[in-house]
């Protein structure tokens, strides 16, 4: 009976010393998760600081790595994505900083999403683009200070851009599920990089057609209208007198014509 006594308090003993390996096992195996995990983080922002050293060579590898499937190794263009001969540097900070491109599915227009890549690893491969086939680049500040002729910015507005974009910048349906882009957070160097290389269904806004000065008012009026919202109401869409007119019809006269119904329903 003694010995059998024993056996058992030295089973119970080798049970919870099992118990306490357990428990000091996971407890140092989660010390040593949370070191390595600050190690990462550690290392993680050391290479976001230096991201600002990246140069064309990165960029490049950048480009090859998450690019060249669809638009080839040398940017010569493939069946799934067009060449980037001659789009210049603009043009890739304007698609890639959008999150427009990469794309991630074929539709009738690449939509705005969050961007995949930092600003400087954006900056990169378009640097390696521009080495490669030159093309338009980034403007002076004075482009897109916002200090142009606003008025004159708002009749060449008007003239060339209002009839996608609508005249407040709204943006507007096209043909076959296509749209031009509300304008109302798009930034200066997305305006002038938008008319410079034409994304999308958007034409090429050449210095034959609107010249720098011409660029910088059209700049000029959007950030304007972006400073300046609406006093008050509802805009229905900014779409102009058409809408206007339409809500009246429809929901003044109608209501009108229901009131009419119900005073004469109460005389009778």
């Amino acid at each position: 009976m003694a010995r059998e006594k024993k056996r058992r308090a030295s089973g119970r003993r080798s049970r919870l010393a099992a118990v306490v390996l357990i428990g000091a096992g996971l407890l140092m195996t989660g010390g040593v998760y949370a070191g390595a995990s600050a190690a990462v983080a550690a290392t993680t922002s050391v290479g976001q600081s230096s991201a600002t050293a990246l140069t064309v060579d990165d960029g490049k590898k950048l480009f090859q790595a998450n690019c060249a499937t669809c638009h080839g190794m040398d940017l010569q263009g493939t069946e799934a994505g067009p060449s980037l001969y001659g789009v210049g540097e603009l043009a890739v900070e304007f698609q890639v900083s959008t999150g427009r491109m990469p794309l991630a599915m074929q539709g009738p227009q690449a939509p705005q999403k969050p961007p995949q890549f930092t600003e400087d690893q954006i900056r990169a491969m378009a640097a390696y683009v521009q080495s490669v086939s030159p093309g338009p680049t980034y403007p002076s500040e004075e482009t897109l200070d916002g200090k142009g002729d606003v008025a004159l910015g708002a009749e060449i507005f008007r003239t060339n851009c209002a009839m996608c974009h609508n005249v407040a910048g709204a943006g507007g349906a096209l043909t076959e599920g296509k749209f031009a882009p509300a304008l109302n957070d798009v930034s200066a160097l997305h305006m002038y990089a938008a008319m410079v290389t034409g994304p999308q269904n958007m034409p090429v806004f050449s210095d034959m057609n609107l010249n720098l000065q011409d660029k910088r008012d059209i700049i000029s009026y959007l950030l304007y209208l972006q400073q300046h919202e609406s006093p008050g109401g509802f805009g229905l869409g900014n779409l102009g007198p058409v809408s206007e007119g339409l809500f009246i019809w429809i929901f003044g006269i109608g209501t009108l014509i229901a009131v009419t119904v119900w005073i004469t329903a109460k005389s009778n």
